[in-house]
């Protein structure tokens, strides 16, 4: 039976995958949905397809695109594919939801 409810907690205490900085928690088609947890800082790299994260919990500056600006719990950021991206100057308890999906290069 498929699942419909995903709670942060149990994605939480999920495990990264190795070599990752996330853990998988689900995936369906291009739809990929991951737990990131960064402490200190964010080391990420640009990705191949288009992403969004929500904030479960903790605040600070979302850097995109040449871009920055301020989030908190319950916002919604969005990356397109390739976009430089980083979350700075953030609170220890940061935590977000990472969705992927879409095609390698983004829907642009």
């Amino acid at each position: 039976m498929p699942r419909f409810v995903l709670p942060a907690v149990e994605a939480a205490a999920t495990p990264n995958e190795p070599g990752r900085a996330s853990a998988r928690i689900f995936a369906h088609g291009s739809f990929e949905a991951r737990w990131y947890a960064p402490r200190g800082t964010d080391p990420q790299a640009p990705h191949g397809r288009d992403e969004a994260y929500v904030v479960v919990s903790g605040r600070g500056t979302f850097f995109c695109a040449g871009t920055c600006a301020p989030f908190g719990p319950a916002d919604m950021l969005w990356v397109p594919a390739g976009a430089e991206h980083r979350f700075e100057d953030f609170t220890p308890d940061l935590a977000v939801w990472v969705i992927f999906y879409g095609p390698e290069g983004g829907e642009g």
